[in-house]
């Protein structure tokens, strides 16, 4: 299918992540339901997605990255467990809630679709992938079809620990040593967390083997010397690296809730939820284990406009307006490829980069969009076809065009394309302990270059609680006003954790006790070596920050 030539590219990147969040203290936690509500509403959904495009024969193209602490709580034991029984509850609320409805011409075909499609996931996830999503996804990029790559350890914003060079690296060589244990080989590409760039980390990437990554637009744009193609062809760094750039165009068009197509006032209101609607007697057997009024799931009402006053959910409009954007992103790919290969006379690629978590969970429909997008491209004799970054500059290398070459510029995706989001007013607290703990663990690494027995668990340990220090969520969310008290405590807890055993493995009094708490308590990256912070490990073979 599709056209016999193309004159450009569309490169689609979904980038999944979610903090690190697991209570084996406490029987439910509140903000564990982060993960269990995108495990239904998106990972389960595109798993779904993918797997019927790849059976119904659809020739596509998806880069996908999945964070290192995603992967970790995807395959842990208890999480699995409470995950199951929470989709359980909500097969349980929602088949009330099609009792409740039964008279209700409007609602009565929304409360009737929740409960199948959680009996489906319900199915998807025991019956098909075997409780094992890690596993799926891993056989889905046997296909070919999907290109997975890692991020970072535990998604740290890397810009903010530029100081030290090593933390860097052991944040990437982490990072990228957890995806080869669960996907069997090394990755072509790397996402760096919250498109986060200095000049220097292409040497780390270089290093680790890795063929490109993804930059913010003016991480390209302002590189020196100035791009000849800005975004439209990778940019090859002085390690040799390609860094591809975020195209604008394409990001607002589904990124903006005001002027992208989830703004749209048929498809369905996010905030309006049974959990705050309803009375609270009636739900409390879903939200009461919580101690608190929470987002159910169940969303009856569309978007309606700037109004209090919502519409009833209309599934079938909803439906139509999905593939009428999917329809119109096709058209306006079609004609910015043209501007672009008359403009600058290459094969450009338009990079197409957004959080996975948009899809399914915050965007309903966008599941929907992107099925119908990944279909229309392939069944219509459009101008581009979907690649991933690896055949790209296969093809690229071949045709001997559009190659440029720079340094990319500081930046970020994050709100005004810097650092600020990670560093202000309300978390800036942070770095005066984080900095002297990842000096600490250098420190560590470095006296002691050998261990065994309860030193070497202690020394790992060590290691795990500052890279969970260092994770981005913490100051991103205490940056807002949801959690962030929650963000706070659990930043604290990681630095004491960590003080704790820098200063029993100095004493030489390491309590075997404790040591057992905290590793259950943290239990992630069970093979990793402390010996990643030392400074007797290559820091980087590129250039040096």
């Amino acid at each position: 299918m599709g056209a016999a030539s193309h004159k450009g590219c569309l490169c689609l990147v979904l980038h999944a992540h979610l903090p690190y969040i697991r209570h084996p203290e406490h029987e439910f936690f509140l903000e564990e339901n982060w993960l269990y509500e995108a495990i239904t509403e998106t990972y389960i959904p595109l798993l779904d997605v993918f797997s019927r495009l790849i059976d119904d024969g659809v020739d596509f193209r998806v880069t996908l990255s999945l964070s290192p602490v995603l992967l970790e709580m995807l395959n842990d034991g208890l999480l699995r467990e409470r995950y199951e029984r929470h989709i359980e509850r909500l097969i349980g609320l929602s088949e009330r809630e099609v009792f409740r409805t039964r008279r209700d011409t409007d609602l009565k075909p929304v409360t009737k679709m929740y409960h199948e499609s959680f009996l489906k996931i319900r199915r998807l996830f025991t019956d098909v992938c075997k409780r094992d999503l890690v596993r799926a996804f891993r056989m889905l990029q046997e296909t070919g079809k999907i290109g997975i790559i890692p991020t970072a350890a535990t998604h740290a914003f890397l810009p903010h620990l530029s100081l030290y060079p090593q933390a860097v690296n052991a944040q990437l060589r982490t990072g990228i040593e957890h995806y080869r244990t669960n996907f069997g080989r090394s990755p072509k590409g790397i996402w760096l967390p919250e498109c986060g760039f200095a000049p220097g980390f292409d040497g780390f990437i270089k290093e680790k083997g890795v063929e490109f990554f993804f930059l913010e637009t003016h991480g390209i744009m302002q590189a020196r010397p100035a791009p000849r193609y800005g975004v439209y062809a990778p940019l090859t760094c002085p390690s040799g690296v390609a860094a591809f750039g975020r195209d604008e165009e394409t990001s607002g068009q589904v990124w903006s809730s005001i002027h992208g197509y989830p703004g749209d006032y048929y498809y369905r209101d996010f905030y309006r939820d049974i959990g705050f609607d309803l009375d609270l007697d009636y739900v409390k057997a879903h939200i009461k284990p919580y101690g608190a009024e929470t987002y159910t799931g169940l969303k009856y009402y569309r978007i309606t406009g700037k109004t209090g006053r919502k519409e009833p959910y209309n599934i079938q409009k909803a439906e139509e307006r999905a593939a009428e954007h999917a329809r119109h992103f096709i058209n306006s790919r079609e004609m910015q490829i043209n501007r672009l290969s008359d403009t600058l006379k290459i094969e450009p690629v338009v990079t197409a980069v957004y959080d996975a978590e948009l899809f399914g969970h915050w965007w309903f429909e966008g599941t929907q969009w992107l099925d119908k997008l990944l279909r229309g491209i392939y069944l219509s004799k459009v101008n581009f076809r979907t690649v991933n970054p690896s055949e790209y500059l296969r093809g690229l290398t071949f045709r001997k065009e559009g190659l440029q070459s720079g340094d990319p510029a500081m930046s970020s995706w994050g709100e005004n394309g810097y650092g600020e989001v990670w560093l202000n007013r309300e978390n800036d607290y942070i770095y005066r302990h984080l900095l002297v703990a990842t000096e600490r663990m250098i420190r560590l690494a470095d006296r002691f270059p050998v261990a065994d027995g309860v030193l070497q668990r202690a020394l790992n340990q060590a290691a795990r609680e500052v890279l969970l220090s260092q994770h981005s969520d913490w100051a991103f969310i205490m940056k807002g006003k949801t959690a962030s008290q929650y963000a706070k405590k659990r930043f604290e807890e990681h630095i004491g954790r960590f003080t704790f055993l820098y200063r029993s493995v100095l004493s030489d009094n390491v309590s075997e006790t404790v040591l057992a708490d905290m590793e259950d308590r943290d239990r992630i990256f069970r093979e990793i070596d402390y010996r990643v912070f030392s400074r007797r490990q290559p820091a980087s073979e590129g250039r040096q920050l």
